[in-house]
């Protein structure tokens, strides 16, 4: 990504939610208290995040009879009972027992889309059984996201005679686990959650039911059902701020990251606009409340929808600010941004973060890599939208190349990028990063069999890119281009670009 470009559509409006509905799934067992979750694949949305089974609403839940609900909460009820036996196989319905077979080959027609839930409760004798469904809280997925969920949580005990079973696709895996045991792994970084899966399980790991439903429906820091507080690895908070960045991204994340001793450094504060510094402030007071006070600020890089809230951060709070020396000089004077201490290559910062010089989109771009855990704050090396634009002449497409392999060596676990939500499988991550840029300077070469102009050139090499998006793409294929110069695979008369 990088800063917005002008002469581009105006960013669109947050989508609508789906409504959806999930099932914490509890049982007490061997090792206490346990809840089944399930491993999201390759998705658009939480892919490889940890979650409980779940999905949207479909048109045909609403024609599902739910004994003693009726409207919405039938539908609802009717969603969470289809998506947990598609998921998990397990069947919360009430009626003539099931052979497996039966089972089996009614999950696969669900799935494959040749039978609907409600058919197969019919064919079955089988009802809803709405009683094992307690309805345990509400999220609706903030508006930075690029797909929106207004999902329905409900609690469900794990009837004795039932059997879980996760089937690879769309899921990568599930299992049982002590609830203690899920809320050690995600503080180890060893699993990803979005807020309402984490509440589901920090509210299990406290207690059981029926102590904890009040708490399943009480969430911190939330407002309309839309959370402010957003952990998704333990001590590695997200504000996410509208910023004049690069479609298709709206926001840039502002990362706050625990430092020790109960404090906080907020990477990259990039929105100039009011209303969002005023959000930032109010997930700051939040974490206020909770001991945490924020003392530094860190920055990737020098672009305005990095930067663009330090000013009005540094004079709300006394703050260090550390950066590179090529974005310390970009910066306003000192007397505006305050105090600063330039990043070196190295620097290790409160024993724990590595500051990682990473040129290549920007001048003295620098990512944070967090030894303990592996968690890579990645600035604007990785999207988890789309992909980097580089802009010569601050972009150099050698370097970015050289600064991608060299963070892919480092062997960083979790990405947490400035545009779109973190990821797990970095090395794959930055590896695909990598690969299409080598498949993208194929095209390049491809297209310089018949001499042309910049624009000419990004047309043919372009070709799978919305026309409006042209001239940004022109941008990366300029720095591609002057990367075939410098090995003598291209040259430039002027006016029209031809190959060696």
């Amino acid at each position: 990504m990088s800063e917005a470009f002008p002469g581009l559509p105006d960013p669109p409006p947050p989508p609508e939610p789906s409504m959806a509905a999930a099932v914490i799934l509890w049982r007490e067992g061997a090792r206490g208290r346990e809840i089944f979750w399930v491993k999201r694949g390759a998705l658009r949305f939480a892919g490889g995040f940890y979650a409980f089974p779940g999905g949207r609403l479909d048109e045909s839940d609403w024609r599902v009879p739910v004994p003693g609900s009726a409207g919405e909460r039938a539908a609802l009820a009717a969603c969470a009972a289809r998506e947990i036996f598609e998921e998990t196989g397990v069947l919360l319905a009430v009626g003539p027992h099931l052979a497996r077979d039966a089972r089996v080959a009614a999950r696969r027609a669900l799935l494959d889309g040749t039978l609907e839930f409600d058919h197969f409760l019919v064919a079955h004798q089988l009802e809803v059984d709405a009683a094992r469904l307690l309805p345990a809280g509400r999220w609706i997925t903030p508006g930075q996201f690029p797909i929106r969920y207004d999902a329905h949580v409900f609690l469900a005990r794990f009837p004795s005679d039932e059997e879980a079973e996760v089937w690879a696709g769309e899921l990568e895996s599930g299992e049982w686990i002590s609830a203690a045991e899920a809320l050690e792994r995600w503080e180890r970084g060893d699993v990803l959650l979005h807020p309402p899966n984490l509440w589901g399980v920090q509210c299990l790991a406290r207690c059981g039911p029926p102590g904890c439903v009040d708490l399943l429906r009480s969430p911190p820091a939330t407002k309309d059902f839309v959370t402010r507080r957003v952990e998704f690895q333990r001590g590695l908070f997200l504000a996410a701020l509208r910023t004049p960045t690069l479609l298709p991204a709206t926001h840039t994340n502002a990362w706050i990251v625990e430092i020790g001793g109960d404090e906080l450094a907020v990477v990259d504060p990039g929105s100039p606009y009011p209303e969002e510094q005023v959000f930032l402030e109010t997930v700051l007071a939040d974490l206020a409340a909770e001991g945490l006070t924020l003392r530094e600020i860190w920055l990737t890089h020098a672009h305005c929808d990095h930067v663009g809230g330090v000013i009005a951060l540094r004079a709300r709070h006394d703050l260090v600010l550390r950066a590179h020396p090529e974005v310390v000089e970009r910066l306003p004077r000192e007397r505006e941004v305050g105090f600063t201490v330039p990043l070196a290559d190295g620097d290790r910062l409160h024993r724990r973060f590595r500051a990682v010089s990473t040129p290549g989109h920007a001048r003295g771009h620098v990512a944070f890599l967090d030894q303990r855990t592996g968690a890579l704050l990645a600035g604007d090396m990785v999207s988890t939208l789309s992909t980097i634009v580089i802009d010569p002449p601050e972009g150099d497409m050698v370097e970015y190349l050289r600064s991608l392999e060299r963070l892919r060596d480092l062997g960083p676990r979790t990405l947490f990028p400035a545009h779109g939500p973190p990821t797990q499988g970095a090395v794959e991550k930055l590896e695909s990063y990598l690969t299409h840029r080598r498949e993208r300077e194929a095209k390049v070469v491809e297209a310089l069999a018949t001499p042309g102009t910049l624009d000419e050139v990004t047309a043919r090499a372009y070709q799978d890119t919305p026309s409006f998006m042209l001239p940004v793409a022109a941008r990366s294929c300029l720095a591609s281009l002057e990367k075939l110069a410098r090995e003598r695979r291209a040259t430039f008369d002027g006016q029209r670009w031809r190959g060696a």
